[in-house]
């Protein structure tokens, strides 16, 4: 399914749906975001589900993190069909 990414606004991509409260944290049923690949590799690969449930919950709460915000500015710059690398958290 292609459409706009509902975290970076990136038209054209291929979207996956992100559970935004993560399934092994009890949120199969709470509600879910369209995400490009690329973004939502990114979220999984700097948060854990539990912080993901815990304070990560919305797409409003996703883009005013500071890691976050810093990658929304930059893949919002690459073209939708580009392949990027997914950077893992140190903390994580």
């Amino acid at each position: 399914m292609n459409g706009k990414c509902e975290l970076c606004g990136r038209n054209h991509t291929e979207l996956t749906i992100h559970h935004l409260t993560p399934r092994e944290e009890g949120g199969s049923h709470l509600p879910t975001a369209l995400l490009c690949k690329p973004c939502h590799k990114q979220i999984h690969a700097l948060y854990s589900n539990k912080e993901l449930a815990v304070r990560m919950y919305t797409i409003g709460l996703l883009q005013d993190d500071e890691e976050i915000k810093k990658y929304i500015k930059w893949i919002r710059k690459q073209p939708p069909q580009k392949l990027v690398k997914t950077r893992k958290s140190k903390q994580k």
